[in-house]
């Protein structure tokens, strides 16, 4: 019985740092093009002095069926942004990497209904960003996934 307790704790040892080396990542492992859970949009996560940003490049739909135009940003609560095209939009701002899994410190614009949340990414594979946007703490939000493209 004895011979199997340590066994067990042995295993424990080797396991748990064999994890976290697969939970870790880089930096920059979150940069890329990223398809949206909808598919109606892709976003170029890139970094600009030292933290983390995204823009759309790409829109299923690029054309305001009420204006035959290309659709801007019209329920922005700044009505001087409301003529900005949404193509080109940065859409995650001011994101810091943790050193693990966790991109946050930053912003989530949600062009759909005109709010900026709070935010962070983590990786969940290689290709799979899970994003948090939420209202004071973290439990009050709602997750998104993207998909990377490239």
């Amino acid at each position: 019985m004895r011979v199997k307790t340590m066994l067990f704790f042995l295993s424990l040892i080797i396991a748990v740092p064999a994890m976290n080396l697969q939970a870790q990542h880089k930096s920059n492992d979150v940069i890329g093009l990223w398809l949206t859970e909808d598919k109606d949009a892709q976003v170029e996560i890139f970094q600009r002095e030292g933290k983390f940003y995204g823009k759309i490049t790409w829109l299923k739909e690029p054309i305001d069926e009420e204006t035959g135009k290309p659709k801007t940003d019209k329920k922005n609560p700044d009505p001087k942004l409301r003529s900005l095209p949404t193509l080109g939009m940065e859409m995650l701002k001011g994101f810091s990497f943790d050193g693990k899994n966790e991109w946050s410190g930053g912003e989530i614009y949600d062009a759909g209904n005109g709010k900026t949340y709070r935010s962070y990414m983590s990786l969940e594979g290689k290709d799979k960003l899970k994003i948090r946007g939420y209202i004071g703490i973290s439990l009050l939000g709602r997750n998104t996934y993207w998909t990377r493209v490239q």
